[in-house]
């Protein structure tokens, strides 16, 4: 196998089932069907992978093209391992069900952190608040 610069080096990967997650948290699986220099990507047969906990779910997808600045994490996924995992798979609609009351969650304890600072005297900038250099 000759060493190849860049994305080139995953012209070997073509179709073949990938697990890509994105600066913006989401991961999608799928299978990798084109890229470019910029790292670009097209998926086939996409799903997009919540985890919440022990449980996952996924969505459909269908084809989906990643603009490669919001790659993170590429990695190619073991066919013959894909089914161990100590993950419970449940329904599209549970799994959405439990991320809102997980972000509830996390926004209540966030507003927990900023009274109590403020209560001290302390502030925290809110980052749309920032102004952009």
């Amino acid at each position: 196998m000759n060493y190849m610069p860049g994305t080139a080096s995953l012209i070997e990967d073509i179709d073949k089932k990938h697990l890509v997650l994105l600066r913006d948290g989401r991961t999608l699986i799928g299978f990798l069907r084109s890229i470019d220099q910029f790292a670009n990507l097209v998926l086939h047969q996409t799903v997009e992978r919540i985890h919440v906990g022990k449980k996952y779910g996924d969505i459909p997808r269908g084809i989906f093209v990643v603009r490669g600045e919001n790659v993170v994490l590429l990695g190619e996924i073991n066919l013959e391992k894909e089914s161990d995992t100590p993950l419970q798979q449940v329904s599209i609609e549970e799994i959405l069900e439990e991320q809102r009351v997980e972000q509830q969650t996390k926004l209540e304890a966030e507003k927990l952190k900023v009274q109590a600072l403020k209560d001290r005297g302390l502030s925290i900038p809110r980052a749309d608040t920032l102004d952009e250099y």
